[in-house]
């Protein structure tokens, strides 16, 4: 457990990771609260929940991996990079 500033920092790049995500959900018609908390849930309970996202066929959540949805890490340490210089 963080404290002080630090957990303000981890809370606003957890707000901001959430935004593709709802975004998804939004723009696909579905309720975005209740997607988004089951991911939560699967990532913060399965061992491979880190592979989880939204699954806009099927109105819900969806193994990316076994879908063969992937994002190029160099997109998100570029992303990383300039949220935290600003």
């Amino acid at each position: 457990k963080e404290s002080g500033k630090q957990q303000l920092i981890i809370a606003a790049y957890a707000k901001a990771l959430e935004t593709i995500p709802r975004q998804l959900c939004e723009n696909a018609g579905f309720d975005s609260i209740d997607i988004l908390n089951r991911l939560r849930h699967k990532h913060a309970t399965a061992a491979d929940g880190c592979w989880y996202g939204v699954d806009i066929d099927e109105e819900g959540i969806c193994d990316t991996m076994e879908r063969g949805v992937w994002e190029p890490v160099s997109s998100k340490l570029n992303s990383f990079s300039s949220a935290t210089e600003a």
